[in-house]
């Protein structure tokens, strides 16, 4: 029996009747076979004529650099082509040729999603926080399918793809994001010897140093091990500081057999200074917070390099990540995985923030005298210290059997499963002295934070879910396809917490006789369910290449189901007594591939219907009445036009609305906040003769509403920019490569992200170089 693990490539198909059939499926059979890489096919002939093929193992895609074949997860069983919802891959090439080191560097090939939010209040974003369709997606990523429920910035140098699946996937994952899901598969051993190391240099300090080291052990045994190391500041803001560094070895057993065993391990540290952003005075649609305030309504703009931290400013993140993964081939349709993992994330910051709501008014401190409103030097802003000491976990088991088979006329591909998963989180109070005020157009940050202490605060959170699955894929005929899938989650989360009391404002907590600052015992709760997530798709093929399809898909989110945080009664969003959140999101599109299936065009129209969501009524007190939309049209290009022609674009124009329930953007229309109406991303790269590459992109993000906060003044929208970038490449042997990158090519300036109260926004970095050395062997 001759198997062929974890194939990428096109399943031959039945395209047209009779003779057809075979030419059809044969020109499919050589495309996948041209595609392979190094592994040979052994050949050989009997006395019959029928030729044999030896065991091949294949691992990883086996589409072109900038198209893959198929999604990594064995929940989809089907090539992208005929997958019947919005899906973009960014391969392994495409964020090398970009020098993508981070998630949201990979993002930004998908058009519309950013990390457009810098925080709320005084909280400022310090990881992945990515909108995608109108809608927060930061607790719906994923690694390997398996929830990370850490907010940090991820580095990819374990990872060989990024895979962005837009629209509900409650039925895929479980509790998720209605706007969609984004799972980052990591690098695994091969049979076979590679070497590959990479050098860059660049502005801000920037260097960083890769390891891709992959050994073949024996006939079926494999050893990889992945290094990183960053050390750099950050362009175009002072004192901020991006440093880590991670190790990854990972082993495998049984390769190019039916009994497979893959052992990971990733451990990666990050000592960096985090970013609290810069004032938003004298950017347009600004305003005085004020009438006394009135004389900064035609302020200047503040330098954007300027820092308001403190010398203590740190964002210290510890991630250790363990994963065995067991398969077992039953013959060649019929394939049992099973997947353990144990992942940690420990962060502790502490990151300024500032409030420039009231910078004219003398200060308590007395640091201060007052101010003159003819003269901008004597104007201060309010600093205070943000802190967190968090821990998360998961530990799961996940078990997935994926068969194909028939009954009668009808070809099913099944996909089943059941996961059992623990997710905790261990949050501790810190408290420091509040900070001196600080000078708005010439800040100090010189001074360091005093009083840094644990204050015997705390909260607990764990969530609990059994969950089973199951899909089918039933091919009809040659022209039509059904598909459907259902997920049933059962989920318990426990949720306590005790804070340290005092203070004023909303974030007061009487202390009821005990000494200010004593830890009060505020929540503790529970809160448990049953969630229903199901999807069902309908192909119709127009011809061999080409097909269109209709989808509708249901998602739910049960409260704490982002942040583990529950509350402790109806007066905030997560309360228990709360319904899920409901998603149920209509598709009609179509994919197409070109130039002999490498090129890979797609177009959809959808409409996601968000129910049971949270609003705040006239009198203040909570319901869960408010419905959201946003709706669309995606379009989408990726794969070789030529050998030597490589390209991905993508532009989706959405219309995200409050249908019922008031504003959530501060100039009180009813758009969605951080959402922009149009946007386009594109990027292509051309091998020249001689060695010589070529290549270049741009993005486009319209307009964007922020969010209210109830903040007077401020701006209460970001303007819309075009970034371009640019590459060039050189081959000096098979061994070395260089690669130049240049970013930002014509230094643009634009806000990137902006928080919910509008008075810090996080400039978009200016023009920036990097040099790379790759080498191989």
């Amino acid at each position: 029996m001759s198997y062929i693990k974890n194939r990428k490539g096109a399943p031959a198909r039945a395209l047209a009747q009779g003779s057809a059939v075979g030419t059809a499926a044969a020109s499919v059979l050589a495309t996948v076979m041209l595609g392979q890489a190094a592994p040979a096919m052994a050949q050989s002939a009997g006395t019959s004529g029928v030729t044999t093929l030896a065991p091949v193992q294949t691992t990883g895609d086996r589409g072109n650099d900038y198209k893959a074949d198929r999604l990594e997860s064995p929940k989809f069983t089907q090539p992208l082509v005929d997958t019947t919802q919005t899906v973009q891959v960014i391969t392994k090439q495409m964020m090398k040729d970009q020098q993508a080191t981070t998630l949201t560097d990979a993002m930004r090939n998908v058009a519309g999603a950013g990390t457009f939010f810098a925080g709320e209040n005084g909280a400022t974003s310090t990881g992945d926080t990515i909108y995608l369709r109108g809608f927060d997606t930061s607790n719906s990523i994923y690694i390997d399918g398996i929830r990370d429920t850490a907010s940090v910035k991820r580095d990819m140098f374990n990872y060989d793809s990024v895979e962005v699946i837009k629209g509900p996937s409650g039925s895929d994952y479980g509790r998720s994001a209605p706007s969609g899901s984004i799972n980052l598969n990591t690098k695994q051993p091969k049979l076979e010897d590679s070497f590959d190391a990479s050098f860059g240099i660049g502005s801000a300090r920037y260097k960083r140093s890769t390891l891709d080291w992959n050994r073949q052990l024996g006939d079926t045994t494999a050893f990889r091990l992945n290094l990183m190391g960053l050390d750099s500041d950050q362009a175009g803001r002072n004192q901020i500081e991006n440093n880590r560094w991670g190790v990854a070895p990972s082993f495998a057993w049984g390769l190019g057999t039916e009994n497979r065993v893959y052992v990971d391990f990733m451990h990666i540290k990050q000592t960096n200074v985090p970013d609290g952003g810069v004032p938003t005075i004298g950017l347009p649609g600004y305003s005085a917070p004020s009438a006394a305030l009135g004389f900064m309504n035609n302020a200047p703009r503040v330098d954007t390099n300027n820092f308001y931290g403190t010398s203590s400013d740190h964002d210290y993140v510890t991630t250790d990540m363990a994963t065995l993964r067991l398969e077992h081939d039953f013959n060649a349709n019929t394939t049992l995985r099973n997947t353990t993992r144990w992942a940690r994330t420990k962060e502790n910051y502490l990151l300024t923030s500032f409030l420039v709501s009231a910078p004219a008014s003398p200060y308590t401190s007395g640091l201060q005298p007052g101010y003159n409103a003819a003269d901008p030097s004597t104007w201060y802003v309010a600093r205070s210290p943000n802190q967190k000491n968090v821990s998360n976990r998961i530990l799961t088991n996940q078990t997935n059997l994926t068969s194909k088979f028939s009954t009668g006329s009808l070809k099913h591909d099944i996909s089943a499963g059941f996961e059992l998963t623990r997710e905790t989180q261990y949050n501790y109070g810190l408290s420091a002295a509040v900070e001196p005020a600080v000078s708005l157009y010439n800040p100090d940050s010189s001074v360091s934070a005093q009083g840094i202490h644990s204050n015997g605060a705390d909260a607990h959170a764990q969530t609990d879910t059994v969950a089973a699955y199951i899909f089918d894929t039933v091919e009809m005929n040659d022209w039509w396809q059904v598909n459907g899938g259902i997920r049933l989650d059962h989920y318990r989360t426990t949720y306590d917490s005790a804070t340290a009391c005092g203070g004023t404002g909303r974030n007061a907590v009487p202390c009821a006789g005990a000494p200010t600052g004593s830890p009060i015992g505020t929540i503790d709760t529970k809160k448990s369910g049953n969630l229903v997530d199901w999807k069902l798709g309908t192909l119709f093929r127009v011809a061999p290449n080409g097909n269109i399809y209709v989808n509708y898909a249901v998602s739910q989110q049960p409260p704490g189901g982002a942040t583990f945080t529950l509350a402790a009664d109806g007066t905030n969003a997560n309360s228990p007594d709360f319904k899920p959140q409901k998603a149920k999101t209509a598709e009609l599109g179509t994919k197409w591939e070109f130039f002999d299936r490498n090129l890979l065009a797609t177009a959809a129209l959808f409409r996601t219907d968000v129910e049971n969501d949270v609003q705040t009524e006239s009198d203040g007190t909570i319901s869960q009445t408010a419905k959201k939309r946003v709706q669309g049209l995606e379009l989408g290009l990726g794969g070789q036009i030529t050998q030597n022609w490589s390209a991905t674009a993508g532009y989706t124009i959405q219309n995200a609305t409050v249908e019922n329930g008031p504003a959530v953007s501060q100039n009180g229309g009813n758009n969605l906040s951080y959402t922009p109406k149009h946007a386009f991303t594109a990027w292509t790269t051309y091998q020249l003769p001689y060695g010589f590459r070529l290549g270049g992109g741009a993005r486009y993000v319209g307009s964007m509403d922020r969010g209210t906060d109830g903040a007077v003044g401020t701006p209460d929208h970001v303007q819309s920019y075009w970034v371009f970038d640019a590459m060039a490449g050189y081959t000096v042997n098979k061994n070395l490569d260089f690669q130049f990158n240049v970013y930002n090519l014509f230094n643009k300036e634009y806000v990137a992200a902006i928080n919910k109260s509008g008075y810090r926004y996080f400039p978009g970095a200016p023009r920036t170089v990097l040099l790379t050395a790759n080498i191989h062997f």
